[in-house]
């Protein structure tokens, strides 16, 4: 038996959130463990959503009926069948991302959290916590956090 049966792993559409997608994936396909990717996101005012659109003009169907957190989803989840993940679930959440990947892990009785390093190495980080150390500190399972910075 696999020591990990159900992984979460955390992303915000970033180059290095995809990173930390890569390796939960690898995990996952080698553990035969499912995989949910999570994005925490906050929905967009109808203003907010107004103003993008003027700006966007032909491009405004990237704001309208499609949020950002979707997006990144469907991107992760095609990276992480391309990297053997078998069973891959996602979902989108509103709220913090801390507290969105701390019921995720709760909701789907996960026993592994993977997240990216970023934030976690940078001085507002350690002033006033970042997502990898304080889901680190209050995941209550197993937390992998990868190494997805360039510094």
């Amino acid at each position: 038996m696999s020591a990990y049966r159900t992984i979460v792993v955390g992303t915000d559409g970033s180059a290095t959130s995809f990173r930390a997608v890569d390796r939960a994936a690898a995990v996952a396909a080698d553990a035969d463990a499912e995989l949910v990717i999570v994005s925490a996101y906050t929905p967009a005012s109808r203003e907010d959503t107004a103003e993008a659109e003027d700006a966007l003009k032909d491009e405004a169907y990237l704001v309208r009926g499609w949020t950002p957190a979707e997006e990144a989803l469907r991107a992760a989840e095609e990276r992480a069948l391309a990297a053997g993940a078998g069973k891959v679930r996602t979902v989108a959440v509103d709220g913090p991302p801390v507290d969105v990947l701390r019921q995720a892990v709760r909701d789907n009785h996960a026993d592994l959290l993977v997240v990216g390093n970023r934030g976690l190495n940078t001085l507002s980080g350690r002033l006033l916590g970042s997502v990898p150390s304080d889901v680190a500190r209050r995941a209550g399972v197993d937390v992998l956090i990868v190494h997805t910075s360039d510094r």
